[in-house]
């Protein structure tokens, strides 16, 4: 079950898996005519249902796993085991056995980092299998709502009670288990307005969730709250919390450290800035895609599920 091809990490698995119903609304993508936020969201389940799950070790009782969702963190040892994150639900299965392999001790806790379907469809799973669910409050609220992602044409439906978080905070919320202790904090609306990193101090992990893509695109949730600016803010505020030796665990995309997140936090910048300017000059999202103000940038970010002219839209949308 764990492989290490490692091509989910370089973004062609994430171009694969994300609804190719992207072109409906933007170019560069081949669209699936037709296709139901409904029967968009069951095809997406399926799709990263089938990714194989990757293990990277990151401390003794601290583990990374990646591919059929944003990436996940497990905290293991004799006080039980504590997620971050769940991927999606398909891949339930799978995944359970792997935690029941790294021992007998129950699954206890699970934190959300924010409230994508990508990051907390096995919710009501893992809630069901004993774990309580701690997130930020907007997390809870958003799960509760339906929503429609027009951008992914996906469409969900409220979320059961059982899948809600139990625990929630506004601004921080502290934890000791197995040895750890673990900070948890608000990030004012960047990807979302419901993004949290989980900082694990004594290991010197930092899960920061969908406001960290390592090395490609990122995709920013305009309706629920996400901004481009709050991006970068996010990014800046990290880049205070970490050293060089710190490791930093994306939502999408390789392991990365400081240096990783400094070129994603300037990539932004020059996003946001380049197409900040055509915006104020009057220029129209389309007049500003066909002015290419990405193009130096594309050949090493475009590579995920976004190209370069999707995410001069996504920053378009949300400065």
């Amino acid at each position: 079950m764990l492989q290490t091809a490692g091509a989910f990490a370089g973004g062609t698995v994430l171009a694969q898996l994300f609804p190719k119903s992207v072109a409906a609304a933007f170019p560069g993508y081949v669209g699936q005519a037709g296709a139901t936020p409904t029967d968009e969201l069951a095809a997406a389940r399926a799709r990263f249902g089938k990714v194989p799950i990757e293990s990277t070790k990151l401390a003794g009782n601290l583990t990374m796993f990646s591919g059929p969702g944003g990436n996940v963190v497990a905290l293991n040892g004799a006080d039980g085991k504590l997620l971050v994150d769940t991927f999606t639900q398909m891949a339930w299965d799978r995944f359970k056995k792997i935690m029941d392999d790294l021992g007998k001790a129950p699954l206890k806790f699970v934190i959300d980092t924010h409230w994508h379907w990508d990051h907390t469809d096995n919710n009501a799973n893992v809630h069901a299998a004993g774990a309580a669910l701690i997130a930020h409050e907007n997390t809870r609220k958003r799960l509760s709502q339906t929503h429609d992602l027009k951008f992914l044409n996906l469409h969900f439906y409220p979320s059961p009670a059982a899948a809600l978080p139990q625990h929630t905070f506004e601004a921080s919320y502290q934890m000791h288990f197995n040895g750890e202790h673990l900070t948890l904090g608000h990030i004012a609306p960047a990807h979302t307005d419901s993004d949290i990193y989980v900082h694990f101090q004594k290991a010197n992990v930092l899960h920061l969730g969908d406001v960290f893509f390592n090395g490609i695109y990122c995709y920013i949730d305009g309706g629920t709250g996400g901004r481009v600016g709050g991006m970068i803010a996010g990014a800046n505020k990290m880049l205070a919390m970490v050293d060089n030796n710190t490791k930093i665990v994306p939502g999408h995309g390789a392991l990365g450290n400081k240096t990783d997140l400094k070129n994603f936090r300037d990539m932004l910048e020059t996003a946001h800035d380049r197409i900040q300017k055509l915006k104020s000059a009057g220029k129209s999202m389309q007049e500003t895609v066909a002015a290419k103000p990405l193009a130096d940038l594309d050949p090493v970010w475009g590579k995920g599920f976004l190209n370069g002219d999707t995410f001069v839209q996504v920053v378009y949308t949300t400065l």
